[in-house]
């Protein structure tokens, strides 16, 4: 197979979970990315990719979701949103971090974190 035939491959619907979430974090790219944040209702912006990417280099740096404090220190410090980045991060994902950007950044579903 070659890169552009696997580009697709991942960009059709990898393998989820009963709740959407990937089973296989790796089969996630940014098509990936816009088909999930589709069946979300997410139209994806330059801050929402700020958001995802930041979660998926965190992902692969430390082998852990990030929680939501480590996203919302991102949006307060390097993106300069300061004491608006909670609030942000809850508008860009309405219904929640876990149950929207962790699944549109192709993460597994954090059991021990609530839905909210």
């Amino acid at each position: 197979m070659n890169d552009t035939s696997l580009q697709t491959a991942k960009s059709s619907t990898p393998p989820t979970d009963d709740e959407g979430y990937l089973i296989d974090p790796a089969d996630w790219d940014e098509g990936v990315a816009e088909a999930l944040a589709r069946k979300e209702g997410i139209v994806l912006t330059d801050l929402h990719w700020q958001v995802l990417r930041f979660m998926r280099n965190y992902l692969d740096e430390h082998q852990l979701i990030p929680d939501a404090r480590f996203v919302i220190w991102f949006l307060e410090k390097d993106v300069g949103l300061g004491s608006a980045a909670r609030q942000r991060l809850f508008e860009l994902f309405p219904y929640g971090y876990v149950k929207q950007a962790c699944k549109i950044a192709g993460m597994r579903r954090p059991r021990a974190w609530s839905t909210g």
